[in-house]
């Protein structure tokens, strides 16, 4: 009898009532870790959302406002202070505490995260009292808001009693409890998790927004099933077996905006995607040169570059749907950069072979770049693309492409010789790529996705100048500068920012946004 209680009591969390709204959406991969300090990727990020929140949070005009937090003052240039919002509880009914938040910064400054960086970045933070919480930062920092919104907040008490004060450690694909259990303070309550499988969501009555109003959707239960082939992905919101994909293959949205049973909702997004290489080992690793490094000479990095045919990866490949940008930034308007700097070098074959000669390599050579092959859009075909074009100028490029669970740690290893990146997803502020990106990798975080491990002595200055410069002009001045040598030392190769389609069935109702992560509370369907 017992037993026939507990199922019977399971079926009710788990299964919607009557009048219960379920929303069923799919894309190509599936959220590396549940661990909100594990891994820092926008779709993971956008997925621990559900369950986890930030002090502060991004409306639908993307602009900050408040979250677990109220209000915040600047009261001087080190010193910030939030006031915590009443009445929150945690999925397991506990409430919302300073102690909470404040473990939840130190925890994600722990080296084995990825979000080190940012909770550095807002230094200690102390108790005022039971509602009011002070950061003292180590230097200004002119977009604490926005670093603010980096670092999901955790129960210490949860994390204590699960071992999992610590990050996981997602290079070394550590598995903790945390990976694949999470409890928060958030719109939504995991039911369950299956990697590469799917994934339930229930609504959590209790959650402040729909106090307060913030709830304007009528989703109750969410399950999400990734699905990595496009065609059956497609297949799948035409017969309505999902109501809304992410990420639709482009060559099909010229189809599906005819479709009357469809609804595309489309926008830039900020994100620029890059290909970078090593450029620290005197040897190259997976390549035919032994005894030294190709990829640390800047005209064989240009050469790459000019060889690329971005306006033809642009129509054949993206189907029109990206930016093509010599700028290593997620959106250089956004950045304040003058519009001239986003100009590439021009696609020169010829000036190519020249400079491979000038570099030492006449005849070319051969190495294996790393790819994704569900994470950005049409990533794998961007890098078989890619490879061609170097063909053409004696370069071999052994394409090997892995799902995104794979790729990430094997390129947070730095095991990679060649490999693309995409970085995006939150502030357009330069720093927020500049810092974890093109800096030189220290133990406070900078340079944590800098896979190709350069260092530019000029470049970190003005970066770390620029990050504690509270005057705009000069701020300005000095980014300006530090991506000026980015683009001259060629540190990466900037392609495009992705133009992002949606997909939904018509009558469901979404909010589109730049970070591309779908809001839940925001969704509506009929």
């Amino acid at each position: 009898m017992g037993l026939r209680v507990a199922l019977l009591c399971l079926a009710l969390v788990v299964a919607p009532a009557a009048t219960a709204k379920n929303f069923r959406w799919s894309s190509q991969g599936d959220a590396s870790t549940l661990d909100p300090h594990g891994q820092n990727e926008s779709f993971t990020n956008g997925m621990n959302g559900l369950v986890y929140e930030y002090l502060v949070a991004r409306g639908k005009d993307y602009s900050i406002g408040p979250a677990l937090a109220t209000s915040w003052k600047n009261t001087s240039p080190t010193t910030w202070v939030f006031t915590l919002r009443k009445g929150v509880r945690f999925h397991d009914g506990s409430p919302l505490t300073v102690e909470d938040v404040i473990f939840s910064f130190e925890r994600a400054k722990f080296a084995s995260g990825t979000f080190k960086l940012y909770a550095n970045q807002t230094g200690v933070a102390r108790k005022v009292d039971e509602h009011t919480i002070e950061f003292t930062t180590p230097i200004p920092n002119p977009v604490m808001l926005e670093t603010v919104n980096s670092i999901y907040i955790m129960s210490k008490k949860w994390c204590e009693k699960n071992n999992v004060v610590k990050p996981q450690d997602f290079a070394n694909k550590e598995e903790t409890f945390a990976v694949r259990n999470a409890m928060g303070t958030g719109p939504y309550k995991l039911v369950t998790f299956e990697p590469g499988v799917k994934t339930l969501h229930v609504k959590n009555k209790d959650w402040w927004g729909v106090r307060d109003k913030f709830y304007e959707g009528n989703v109750e239960t969410v399950e999400y099933r990734p699905i990595t082939n496009p065609v059956t992905r497609m297949a799948a919101v035409k017969s309505g077996e999902v109501d809304f994909v992410l990420d639709p293959p482009v060559q099909d949205v010229p189809r599906m905006r005819e479709d009357s049973a469809l609804k595309v909702w489309e926008g830039g997004e900020i994100r620029v995607i890059m290909l970078g290489f090593d450029q620290e080992r005197d040897e190259l690793l997976y390549s035919d040169v032994k005894g030294k490094n190709p990829f640390k000479d800047v005209r064989v990095r240009k050469a790459l570059y000019q060889a690329l045919d971005v306006n033809a990866i642009k129509t054949q490949v993206m189907r029109g749907l990206s930016v093509p940008t010599g700028l290593a930034l997620m959106d250089p308007k956004g950045a304040g950069v003058p519009a001239a700097m986003e100009k590439r070098l021009p696609y020169d074959p010829a000036a190519a072979k020249k400079l491979l000669a000038e570099a030492g390599y006449p005849n070319g050579f051969s190495f294996t770049m790393h790819c994704p092959n569900d994470r950005y859009v049409n990533d794998e075909k961007i890098c078989v693309a890619a490879a061609g074009m170097w063909a053409r100028i004696g370069v071999n490029a052994k394409i090997e492409t892995m799902s995104k669970t794979l790729y990430f740690p094997k390129i947070l290893k730095r095991d990679a010789s060649a490999f693309m990146s995409g970085w995006g997803g939150g502030s357009s502020d330069a720093m927020f790529i500049l810092k974890p990106c093109l800096h030189s990798r220290n133990t406070m975080g900078a340079g944590d996705a800098n896979y190709g491990n350069f260092k530019n002595d000029e470049v970190d200055r003005l970066i770390d100048a620029a990050e504690g410069e509270m005057d705009a002009a000069k701020r300005q001045d000095m980014i300006n500068r530090a991506v000026q040598i980015v683009q001259d030392e060629v540190l990466v190769i900037p392609l495009h920012r992705q133009v992002i389609p949606w997909v939904s069935r018509k009558g469901v109702t979404v909010v589109h946004r730049p970070n591309n992560i779908l809001w839940l509370p925001w969704v509506k369907v009929p």
